[in-house]
Order: structure tokens, then sequence, then C-alpha cells
């Protein structure tokens, strides 16, 4: 009996049915696929259907217009009857970007034209992309000690984050161009360099340094504190 119960298929199992057990040999129910399954006919059709409709709608209804193929969203009753064909015909077609796009860096001049960088290294510290790379060198100068003599950014690396332009503490680089990244053959051609960068940069707004070495002297006093907001210090108990 424990034998003919051992033999006896489960009832409930994920493989093929089994319909009939001998000794050690069980027949079991091949599951063979319909005609129209193994022929492919009925997928190639759907297949078929759906590229048509695809063609016919990209084909015949009128495309978005340029100026509004980067703009997200949209009410669906608006945009259903337009095709799905997102080409810009650039340059004569130019999508138009956010007003939080922010564009490629640029490095900022001094009065005299040198590079405001220090090569402090704090913005390829930040950079969570990797993509700044700065080599220093000394400047021989008593007011600035270092200056980069390398000072490269690979655009295909950048996320845009703009942390450097945060990080950087005497405004030597900007992402307020506007200019979106050119179009390569060859991956080290989107590596902007220093020269590249100060071509693009303009003369920094922001002193150097403050007012001068005499800041302090002409640093605006501080108001002085009103009686009334003064207290005496208080006892310990």
């Amino acid at each position: 009996m424990a034998h003919a119960a051992h033999d006896e298929p489960p009832a409930d199992h994920d493989g093929p049915k089994v319909l009939a057990v001998h000794g050690k040999v069980r027949t079991i129910q091949v599951a063979r696929p319909q005609a129209e399954d193994v022929t492919y006919l009925a997928a190639t059709k759907k297949g078929i259907g759906i590229t048509l409709r695809h063609f016919a709608k990209n084909f015949f209804l009128p495309r978005r217009k340029a100026a509004d193929l980067g703009k997200a969203g949209g009410a669906p009753a608006q945009q259903a009857w337009k095709n799905e064909i997102e080409t810009v015909q650039y340059p004569e077609e130019r999508v138009e970007y956010p007003e939080r796009f922010r564009g490629l860096h640029r490095l900022m001049q001094r009065d005299d034209g040198a590079v405001r960088c220090v090569a402090c290294m704090c913005c390829p510290t930040v950079c969570p992309a990797h993509c700044i790379t700065i080599i220093p060198e000394e400047t021989g100068d008593n007011g600035t000690e270092k200056r980069p003599a390398v000072f490269e950014i690979d655009e295909l690396r950048c996320v845009v984050c703009g942390l450097c332009v945060e990080a950087c503490p005497c405004d030597a680089i900007r992402m307020d161009t506007g200019e979106h990244a050119k179009p390569v053959y060859e991956r080290g051609d989107a590596i902007e360099n220093r020269e590249s960068l100060l071509a693009r940069g303009i003369r920094s707004t922001a002193a150097q340094g403050g007012l001068g070495p005499d800041w302090r002297e002409h640093a605006p006093a501080k108001a002085a504190t009103p009686a009334s907001h003064t207290h005496a210090p208080t006892k310990k108990k």
C-alpha cells in the first residue's frame, strides 16, 4: 500500500500532466501548440497592423511645432491628434529650453584677463560625476599662489548639477551660458579645456578678495546695539 501511494502522482504540480504511472515509468501529456501559434500568422498580422497604424499617424497627421517639442505634458485632447515624430530640423528649428536651463560651463576672468580660478580643487572634489580635471601650477604672483595649468571638463559625463558653481569660492566658474553641448563624433572632442572655457567667459563682477588689501577699513561700521535690547549678564545660582 505504501508503494502504491508513492507511485500516485501529486494532485497539484506545475509540471506536465501525468496520465498514468507504471512502476518508475510515467506517462505524461504533451502540451502541443495550436496551429495558428505554430505558424505565427496571428502574431505577424498583429505586428503589421501596429506598424501600419504608427506609419499612418506619423505620415499624415501634422507634426508638433518646434516650440512645443521641448514642453512636457499637455492636455491629452490637444496632443492625441498629433503625430509622434520628435525630429527637429536643426539649426533651422530649435527647441526652446526651460528657464532653469544652465548650459555649458565657462571660466571667468580677472580685470587683467587672467583666469580667476586659484586651483583650490573644490569643484572636482564636489563633482558627483568626476568630470572635472585640474592640474595646478604656481603663478609667481604674491597675490595669487596657484592657477590651473590644465582645466578640463568632460561634458559627456557632466550631470548639469551646478555643484561646481556653488562650491567655487572665487566666482571662477559659471553655468549660465544657455548653450547646448555641441554634437561630436569623437569623445575627446566633447572635453572643454581651459582655453575654450575662457573664450566663453567674461570679466567677473565679483570683487576678488573683498575691496582690496585694506577692505577692513572700508567695511561699513556695525550699528550700535540699542540700549533697550541689551541685557545684563545673569548670575548663576
